[in-house]
């Protein structure tokens, strides 16, 4: 769905409000240094649903570390400024074929846990993920995108924004049609459609793949079939 300019300004910042603190950056290793972005994602009311999301390209080689904003931990002061994934068990599950990496959360909190403070997010919940049908409604006339990610500025910060994009349908495949800014790959992509009462309603489709010019999504019905496989506390 294609929203004007004022709509797309007022569900940018609703999406802000909602899930902003569901978003990290991410650096990959030393020896390559890519920057993307990793979100939390709540598959149901059990917390051992929690799962960080990013794409698989990231996260291919040991080292790399997830950046943490003052406003994602309690209390204030506690918290490293990062924290590196070397350690972390269950650690990463990748999933080339599908273009998404899986990290269930329960080694975060425990790392939290060991470090006198707690994370304070808000995960993007099942109920927004998008289904089928959902991207079944795309098509190829551009609809409105909305990327939340944290970008790369100049002197290396990375501030949480919102890129207002243009996503399209061709048969299986949806994309984000411009290429994005460094920092983007691995951030979720959602989109609005109306529902049965004809009220607006924010749907996450995916997240954003490595691309040229334009961006692969992966969406959601690749990333929900890879969740049950990934490794567990036992």
């Amino acid at each position: 769905m294609l929203l004007d300019s004022d709509a797309e300004s007022d569900v940018a910042y609703e999406l802000c409000q909602v899930v902003g603190r569901s978003i990290l950056p991410y650096r990959s290793s030393d020896d390559d240094q890519h920057y993307g972005t990793a979100f939390f994602f709540q598959g149901g009311d059990d917390p051992v649903g929690e799962s960080l999301l990013t794409a698989a390209d990231l996260v291919g080689t040991p080292g790399g570390e997830l950046g943490l904003r003052t406003s994602v931990t309690e209390p204030a002061g506690v918290a490293p400024a990062a924290v590196s994934e070397v350690g972390i068990v269950p650690g990463w599950a990748r999933f080339p074929g599908d273009g998404v990496a899986v990290l269930p959360t329960a080694g975060l909190h425990r790392l939290a846990g060991d470090g006198g403070w707690r994370w304070r997010v808000q995960p993007v919940p099942a109920g927004i993920a998008a289904g089928p049908e959902v991207v079944a409604r795309l098509g190829a006339d551009a609809g409105s995108a909305f990327v939340l990610a944290h970008g790369v500025r100049e002197d290396g910060s990375r501030p949480l924004e919102v890129a207002i994009e243009r996503v399209v349908r061709d048969g299986d495949a949806v994309r984000i049609t411009t290429e994005l800014p460094q920092g983007y790959v691995g951030a979720p992509v959602f989109a609005v459609q109306l529902d049965s009462s004809g009220e607006l309603s924010p749907y996450c489709l995916g997240l954003v793949l490595p691309g040229v010019g334009e961006h692969p999504v992966a969406t959601f019905d690749r990333i929900r079939a890879v969740l049950p496989a990934t490794p567990r506390d036992i």
